[in-house]
């Protein structure tokens, strides 16, 4: 049975020229588990809101999306990507009375649909707090809880994980597999961290430009991605582009690649088998990054924390709890952490938004400037030309940050009729505008796909390599081990360690890359795909052929020519 049949569908916002989707046409059968993926801008939010006529956005709209059901605005239940835009009320309690009151449901009705969502999603220590004193991943708990407290027949779900650390990510994404499993729920989400979610999903489409190009399961979606070198299959999990790019080493890699952590540990045992490892171990920085730290002396110092501590409210509890750090200039030091460890706090210390009531923060730079979390907060103009021309009064200046963040085409758009990804563009070009010398990011990669991510992580080795220096806060553990010099970790508002980010990744079992937990126990400092396929190249070439590095890196020779 087709719960939405969606044919030819094509829509255009307002002032728009070129189509948000094209000629889409896709069918969503009962009890499907659907991952909608795709660039930035691919349409994928535009599509997701089309379906559910309460949150569908203005624009002209072609074609036709046929929903099987009694009442489509009841039936679908909607979770947005930041969980502060859909709690309404003050208690938790009170949030998951709130749609079942406007439904008109009677009080007993809605006390047994209640006890039994809170005590299926576990919220009972935490049913009687104020929604303030919960943590990211509560709140987006919350947010699923009080949607299915209504009984939708289809849950909807855009990029509900963007603002969740990747345990409270794990876990949500978790709970979601269980109510398909358990309850049968119609499923559709888009996502950008794919990792955890591809395996858990029967099918996965992928838009690019606004049209339909993959309809299939994972395993042969991303087969099609990786033979067709498609640039969508950068954000593919990393095991699998882990086995694509042992592939192209020429490698014996089988043919069925790998979706999750644990295939993909099997892959690498089955390949290697129990042969002695000749090379075990990755340096512990790429070359670039040993020269930008050889370059940067302890004596140049860009921002310097001493036993700071911050705290919102006279009486509350302090967020910060006698930090101490230094940054260096020409340095991208970047933090990572769970959700209300302090991150965001550090950096608005930093930039003088909340300064610290006891313990100093000093900069060393003439100016510091700060990319929030929400993109939103920095916008006041009706176009995205005008935002850019708030920062700088020169054309040539706002054409080519138009074209560095691929907004030329967008230009005469309202900011926020913008996909969230381009939103995001949209502030850390302002942020880049205003050419500070210190640039603090607060998920700078939020909503972006793995393409653009790399543009970013280019723009940030352009500005430290001019000796300017990148303070950023992630859940993005893939792009801090790729892109940053140092990396910590923070903790109940303090910086428990620091180092590069092979160093502090490797030594984690959670707060790590997903090819660091594939490699455990087999290879020493693998955190990227290029990592595994290097020393999986190593172990299994021919032995007359492999290089001497065994010895260089810590490790002895290894095995034994076998006669």
């Amino acid at each position: 049975m087709d719960v939405f049949k969606i044919e030819d569908l094509t829509f255009t916002y307002p002032g728009r020229q070129i189509p948000a989707l094209s000629n889409i046409t896709l069918k969503v059968h009962k009890g499907d588990f659907i991952t909608l993926c795709g660039r930035s801008g691919s349409g994928k939010t535009t599509l997701m809101r089309l379906l559910k006529p309460a949150l569908a956005p203005h624009g002209i709209q072609s074609g036709r999306i046929a929903y099987a059901g009694a009442d489509q605005e009841v039936e679908v239940g909607f979770v947005l990507q930041n969980p502060e835009n859909q709690i309404v009320t003050d208690k938790v309690w009170h949030e998951m009375a709130f749609g079942p009151e406007n439904l008109g449901w009677d009080s007993e009705t809605i006390r047994m649909r209640v006890a039994e969502m809170v005590s299926y999603f576990g919220m009972q220590s935490w049913f009687h707090k104020e929604v303030k004193e919960l943590s990211g991943g509560q709140k987006q708990l919350l947010n699923l809880a009080a949607v299915m407290v209504m009984n939708p027949r289809v849950l909807l779900l855009d990029e509900p994980t963007a603002q969740l650390d990747p345990i409270a990510a794990a876990d949500f994404l978790d709970t979601v597999a269980r109510l398909h499993r358990e309850i049968g729920t119609t499923i559709l989400i888009t996502e950008h961290r794919l990792d955890y979610l591809l395996p858990l999903t029967e099918r996965m489409v992928v838009l690019e430009k606004g049209r339909l190009i993959v309809d299939e399961t994972p395993a042969k979606g991303t087969a099609l991605l990786a033979e067709g070198r498609h640039v969508m299959f950068r954000s593919m999990p990393a095991v699998v582009q882990a086995y694509a790019k042992a592939r192209e080493k020429g490698l014996p890699v089988g043919a069925r690649a790998p979706l999750d952590i644990h295939q993909g540990r099997q892959w690498m045992e089955s390949l290697l088998g129990d042969v002695p490892l000749r090379r075990r171990r990755m340096e512990d920085a790429s070359s670039a990054t040993k020269h930008r730290q050889d370059a940067i002396g302890d004596d140049m110092i860009a921002v310097e924390a001493k036993n700071i501590w911050v705290r919102y409210e006279r009486h509350g509890q302090d967020v910060l709890k006698g930090l101490s750090c230094k940054v260096h200039a020409g340095e991208c030091f970047a933090i990572v952490g769970g959700n209300g460890s302090g991150k965001s706090t550090l950096l608005k210390a930093v930039c003088g938004v909340k300064p610290p009531y006891r313990g100093r923060v000093r900069l060393f730079g003439r100016r510091a400037l700060m990319l929030p979390q929400d993109p939103q907060s920095v916008f006041g103009c009706e176009t995205v030309r005008e935002e850019l021309e708030e920062m700088t009064g020169d054309a040539a200046d706002v054409q080519r940050m138009a074209e560095e963040m691929t907004l030329s085409a967008l230009l005469d758009a309202h900011p926020y009729d913008l996909s969230g990804g381009e939103q995001q563009r949209l502030a850390l070009a302002k942020v880049l505008l205003g050419e500070p010398d210190i640039v603090l990011m607060d998920e700078p990669t939020k909503g972006m796909d793995n393409a653009f991510k790399d543009q970013v992580g280019a723009m940030i080795h352009r500005l430290t390599a001019s000796g300017r220096t990148v303070i950023l806060v992630s859940h993005d553990i893939e792009f801090c081990a790729l892109y940053a010099d140092r990396c910590a970790m923070m903790f109940d508002g303090v910086l428990t360690t620091s180092g590069t980010p092979r160093h502090l990744f490797a030594g984690n079992h959670f707060y790590t890359t997903a090819c660091s937990r594939m490699s455990s126990g087999c290879f020493e400092n693998a955190v990227l795909p290029e990592d595994i396929a290097e020393l999986l190249a190593e172990n299994l070439m021919p032995w007359e052929a492999a290089p001497e590095k065994g010895a260089a890196c810590g490790m002895g020779a290894g095995r034994e020519e076998k006669a």
